[in-house]
């Protein structure tokens, strides 16, 4: 089965919405333990903790997204970002590079990596 990819800033939002659930299931674990206070302050303070994770994770990936290049995808025509050399369309997933020696490449994650011998490593002959 083929590796599906997707847009990367789409990948930490999605990860940073995981959190926020996670976060809450861990507190809500805390309501089994009502008889004992300690154990039950410990599972609210690690939800809280993955929820301020989540936050951090949130801000950094806005961060990014403000310094990310908005490119057209030439696809769907829409309007899309891209963080580092090859991403994919936030929109109809069309691999997308700015680099001008990937273009026609088949589409790998691996280019975006700063070690070149695994870049070569992978670049079909």
């Amino acid at each position: 089965m083929a590796k599906t990819y997707s847009n990367k800033i789409n990948k930490i939002r999605s990860f940073a919405l995981a959190m926020i659930f996670v976060g809450f299931v861990i507190m809500y674990g805390g309501i089994f333990f009502r008889e004992s206070p300690i154990i039950m302050l410990i599972f609210i303070s690690l939800g809280m903790i993955a929820l301020m994770f989540s936050m951090v994770v949130y801000f950094w990936i806005g961060m990014l997204s403000t310094k990310a290049v908005v490119v057209t995808c030439p696809n769907c025509e829409k309007p899309t970002k891209i963080l580092g050399r090859v991403d994919m369309c936030m929109h109809c997933r069309e691999p997308l590079t700015l680099d001008p020696d990937l273009e026609g490449e088949e589409f790998n994650e691996d280019y975006n990596k700063k070690n070149k011998a695994v870049r070569a490593a992978n670049k079909p002959e």
